[in-house]
């Protein structure tokens, strides 16, 4: 197989969401409202146990009234923001203001570290000739994130689920990517951390490589056996 294009899953493959605390202060810090540390820490585990951080930990249980939104949570941006502020609103919060602003916080540049070598790989991605396609289950545009941190000159093509109506594993969103490098899936590669949703490029012809989703201190190379199998 000869790979000519590589298509990346955003969370958890290329980047990795600040931590629920972080994200915390952040909303506090827009809002005004005084929270002392060890409150806020607590806070902070309650909402990360909950999942109403985007990008976040999974939810240990989602309420019976947000399982549809849920399920179909990256359809539309619509209903990305009702599922995420919907379990959000599951837990007690000093101020009603903070739901709306913790959901603003998570679409922020600063609220997302890339992995430490995605720069060098996308880069070398590039000096080859590889295409290169964002495939991401995501309500709102992560465009400005790739731009922020100097990334969006790698990536040539963005194929987000909201735009499309579809979320992964469902293969139009992958052949869709593979029609905006215009390759054909055979010479495709997809990467990304999740095996179902990730893994469903398998479907239409693609390879698939995971990586884990660890923290981004804890997975500096993790990107780079990418680059053996382009060859």
């Amino acid at each position: 197989m000869t790979v000519k294009g590589v298509l990346f899953d955003f969370s958890g493959t290329l980047f990795r969401i600040e931590s629920a605390g972080s994200w915390l202060r952040a909303a506090l810090g827009r809002t005004g409202i005084p929270l002392d540390e060890g409150a806020l820490q607590a806070l902070a585990r309650r909402l990360e146990e909950a999942g109403a951080q985007p990008g976040g930990r999974l939810p240990r249980a989602v309420p019976a009234h947000l399982a549809a939104a849920w399920a179909q949570r990256d359809v539309t941006a619509e209903q990305h923001r009702a599922a995420f502020t919907g379990l959000a609103r599951e837990v007690p919060v000093p101020d009603p203001r903070l739901h709306d602003a913790l959901y603003a916080r998570h679409m922020e540049p600063a609220a997302w570290d890339p992995y430490p070598d995605v720069a060098g790989v996308l880069a070398a991605l590039r000096r080859r000739g590889v295409r290169t396609a964002v495939v991401s289950n995501i309500g709102w545009d992560l465009r400005p994130v790739f731009r922020a941190h100097g990334l969006d000159e790698l990536v040539d093509a963005y194929v987000l689920s909201y735009e499309h109506g579809v979320q992964k594993p469902d293969p139009r969103l992958f052949e869709a990517a593979c029609a905006a490098l215009h390759l054909p899936p055979a010479e495709v590669l997809m990467v990304g951390d999740d095996p179902r949703a990730d893994a469903g490029a398998a479907d239409v012809g693609c390879a698939v490589h995971l990586v884990e989703h660890l923290p981004v201190a804890e997975r500096p190379d993790g990107l780079r056996p990418v680059l053996d199998l382009v060859g």
